[in-house]
């Protein structure tokens, strides 16, 4: 058995590998000396069982970790009592560690246990990390929500053993170890600054449902007709005819325009299938029926990525419903590559029509660089562009086509929408004076709105708070140290000592 000096010698990390200065009664040691590292278990399928009962465990999986806590599931998983062995069994002070996942960005997540998991366990992609005795609970968790933690784990889980985290990867992480007293006054000054903004997220979050709540209110009375009641009763001139018109000169331009299309089949809205009544003068019509034709791009273009060229636009480029080109692709195209009919234009409509994001839809609003869409993202020509407005609101709309493309993308194939589901979605058509009407007022009332959704800016400014107090707490600058107290080095002792009994 090693002696304690031989511990000590190990235990110490050393100066050129120090990731900052720390207080001089601080020591920086790794984490294994002050830990004890327990890997998940893996069931077998027979094992697993999806209700609680009296007579099993609760076992937790990567999903349980959300923002530093650990949190129920709806899919949370059990497996008997006597299958878990009592020191996988959680304990108050357990850190609990994603150790491997498939994404970059949740290697290495953390959260401690609290008393709702206590005697719980943890599954195979799951690490805990347990405490010695002689440590404060909650500094010791505070550390591993830190920015400094979150990097060295993600560069150790870019190796070899990528999204992988190893025991020997933890147990070796630099550790900042002050004395036990001032670990106690950090957790509970930090405990208490990060309380307050704990609860100003809270408030963001409900400003946030509040906000989606009124936006889905505002677009459902724009599309039934109800926001501009007062207006149609000031302006009852209208021609009810005035929309079937206008369709009937679409079709006409559809017709004999040289644009190959591929919506002349498209069937119009009979009286059967209208979802409810429209006002007076309003008519259903099919997004087909508005355009030219509605296309996706071409399936190999990838291979054409470059670092520069034409910009290639995916799903990820459409971020709630609007055309984000901030990380947009390139591609170099050869001169004669086919699929060019997905040129992107000024007042084009783009909808997702794979993956997580389906069924988003987003208005080009101005002049872009010569632009394509990709095998996921769907392009709507419209005949008439003064429409683009109209129709892209009404697409946000659940009564206004919005709903019927989240029906549709989530029927048996989900998540996918084909062209012909969109060209068939269901619009309610306003006459052109009322149309206006509702985009100025809808636009209106939503700039209203993002005043209060404006708060949602402070999110990421409270996340960036948090990680400054954390990085300020962890360098011993948040002026709780008292220097005259004993060097940590004391305690480091204490704690291999009982590792020498």
């Amino acid at each position: 058995m090693k002696s304690i000096e031989e511990l000590l010698e190990e235990a110490l990390v050393g100066e050129a590998e120090q990731p900052y200065e720390v207080p001089e009664n601080w020591i920086w040691s790794i984490a294994g000396a002050v830990t004890k590292t327990l890997r998940g278990v893996s069931y077998k399928k027979h094992q697993v069982e999806s209700l609680k009962n009296v007579n099993n465990s609760l076992i937790l999986r990567g999903g349980n970790i959300q923002d530093g806590k650990l949190l129920n599931q709806d899919d949370n998983v059990y497996v008997p009592k006597e299958l878990v062995k009592e020191e996988k069994k959680l304990k108050i002070g357990d850190v609990v560690i994603v150790s491997s996942t498939g994404s970059s960005k949740v290697i290495g997540k953390a959260a401690s246990v609290s008393s709702d998991f206590v005697g719980e366990s943890f599954g195979a992609f799951l690490t805990t990390i347990r405490p010695s005795k002689k440590m404060d609970n909650g500094y010791f968790s505070l550390f591993y929500q830190t920015s400094n933690y979150r990097n060295m784990i993600s560069n150790l889980a870019k190796g070899s053993n990528i999204n992988n985290i190893k025991r020997e990867h933890l147990d070796s992480l630099p550790f900042p170890l002050p004395p036990l007293y001032e670990q106690k006054r950090i957790a509970d000054k930090v405990g208490r600054l990060l309380s307050k903004i704990d609860e100003a997220k809270q408030l963001i979050k409900e400003a946030k449902e509040t906000f989606e709540l009124r936006r889905v209110a505002i677009l459902d009375k724009a599309f039934r007709g109800d926001l501009t009641r007062k207006w149609r009763e000031e302006n009852a001139d209208i021609d009810i005819f005035e929309v079937q018109e206008h369709l009937d000169r679409l079709r006409a331009d559809k017709e004999s325009s040289p644009i190959k299309s591929n919506t002349l089949n498209v069937k119009s809205v009979n009286e059967d299938d209208e979802p409810f009544n429209l006002p007076r003068g309003w008519k259903w019509v099919r997004l087909g029926e508005l355009s030219y034709y509605v296309t996706s791009g071409s399936r190999d273009w990838s291979k054409y990525y470059a670092n520069h060229g034409s910009y290639f636009i995916r799903t990820q480029d459409i971020n709630k419903n609007k055309l984000n080109l901030a990380n947009v692709a390139y591609v170099l195209l050869p001169e004669k590559v086919e699929g060019k009919r997905s040129l992107v234009e000024p007042f084009d409509l783009l909808t997702t029509i794979t993956g997580a994001n389906v069924g988003k839809c987003a208005i080009v609003e101005e002049i872009i660089p010569e632009a394509y869409v990709s095998q996921s993202v769907a392009l709507t020509k419209l005949i008439d562009k003064s429409m683009a407005k109209y129709v892209h609101l009404s697409l946000l709309s659940t009564c206004g086509g919005g709903g019927e493309l989240e029906n549709r993308a989530y029927g048996i194939g989900r998540p996918v929408l084909s062209l012909e589901d969109i060209k068939n979605i269901r619009l309610p058509i306003a006459p052109y004076r009322e149309r206006q009407v509702i985009i100025n007022m809808v636009k209106k009332l939503l700039d209203m709105e993002e005043t209060t959704g404006n708060l949602l800016l402070l999110e990421e400014k409270l996340d960036q708070l948090k990680n400054s107090i954390l990085s300020k707490a962890f360098r011993g600058e948040i002026g709780t140290n008292d220097p005259s107290e004993e060097s940590a080095l004391e305690l480091l002792k204490e704690m291999l000592q009982e590792q020498v009994k």
